[in-house]
């Protein structure tokens, strides 16, 4: 059997969302590729050298195109190699987008619906493709992946597909442990709250920032640290930090993942306040470097914090104000969540995401 695998999200330098996934699946590919299970993936440009190295089952295909390369370029390769005899059982797209016109079977990954339900995030021509080449590739996939029931229950409610076509197959969480040496970017002097992720509207950070500023009238000594890249609409974010506050609440940008972990480790707690995640990959590094949880009760937050996270509505500062005092002034709550959080963190793992998607794969053949 062969599968080919579009490999670009993870042919990138810095991984983060999606290209950790690809490069997480291709990892666990290219140590269970067999002489009945082979595996060519297609890129544009040479792999990157952090990416799995090629074996006599897993190999790498690039093909060149400046612009729609899944839609023209690839496809045109895909049926080159049907019709001179390197046919493929199945093709798998990690990403939302399939190869246009592909002559084998498919299966998509969906990670989220957010362009759907937070169109102002995104630049026209990308919600735009995000809109028309996934609807393209849900209609034409023989095989949808899931990564939550959340999304799985988007995915039906937006675009009436069959749920006996959608697999749910959750992200796994594995922690990059080979960098020994920490360099110290961020001053922080005292307790702090700390929030990690893109900065945009669905994210909810004013809700935070609102929260944040009514507990430090009582916790004075309390910082709150935001880490994470702008995205789109961030001016907002920015406007609504008090005042009397600007020296309190410290915007980081990106940090490297060694600031990052440090960042987890001294937290007093972490906070998710999004609206809408399609999995929440950051409940979980909290909880590896026990770091309480605090999240919004929505989406897929609390299928994947499970009972390991103290809940609020997102829609209300308040309650996660309440919360925030809650867990200050319960020591006994904070020390079960940290011990829940490590069960929690036990249940997601890169090994079972590749198995399960692997067999998913390994169902189609073509006739």
């Amino acid at each position: 059997m062969r599968i080919g695998i579009d490999g670009n999200e993870a042919n990138v330098a810095h991984k983060v969302g999606v290209s950790v996934y690809t490069a997480q699946l291709l990892s666990y590919f290219q140590k269970h590729a067999t002489e009945e299970v082979r595996f060519v993936v297609y890129l544009r440009t040479l792999p990157s050298d952090d990416l799995p190295k090629e074996n006599e089952y897993f190999t790498y295909q690039v093909v060149k195109g400046p612009v729609l390369w899944s839609q023209i370029f690839l496809p045109l390769q895909l049926w080159k190699s049907k019709l001179f005899g390197s046919k493929l059982d199945v093709f798998f797209s990690p990403a939302h987008y399939i190869p246009r016109f592909c002559p084998f079977k498919t299966v998509v990954t969906i990670h989220d619906l957010s362009y759907l339900y937070f169109p102002k995030e995104f630049l026209k021509k990308d919600l735009y493709q995000l809109k028309k080449w996934t609807a393209y590739a849900l209609k034409k996939a023989s095989s949808i992946i899931a990564v939550s029931k959340t999304t799985k229950k988007d995915i039906i409610k937006e675009y009436k597909i069959s749920e006996n076509k959608i697999s749910v197959v959750y992200n796994g969480y594995q922690h990059d442990s080979s960098s020994t040496t920490v360099i110290s970017e961020t001053k922080v002097n005292g307790p702090y709250i700390l929030y990690v992720g893109t900065l945009q509207p669905r994210k909810n950070i004013q809700t935070l920032i609102a929260s944040f500023a009514f507990f430090k009238s009582s916790h004075p000594e309390f910082k709150l640290v935001v880490v994470g890249k702008k995205g789109w609409l961030t001016e907002e974010i920015f406007a609504s930090v008090p005042q009397k506050f600007k020296e309190d609440i410290i915007f980081t940008g990106y940090v490297s993942e060694e600031e990052k972990d440090r960042l987890y480790k001294s937290a007093f707690c972490f906070v998710l306040p999004s609206f809408y995640e399609g999995f929440g990959i950051p409940l979980l590094e909290a909880m590896h470097h026990s770091c309480p949880v605090v999240s919004s009760f929505s989406s897929s937050l609390p299928e994947i914090g499970g009972e390991a996270c103290l809940y609020f509505d997102p829609q209300n500062s308040e309650d996660l104000t309440s919360k925030l005092e809650e867990l200050f002034n319960n020591k006994e709550l904070r020390k079960n969540l940290i011990l829940k959080g490590k069960k929690q963190i036990a249940l997601f793992s890169w090994k079972k995401a590749g198995e399960e998607t692997l067999r998913i794969l390994t169902h189609h053949t073509n006739e």
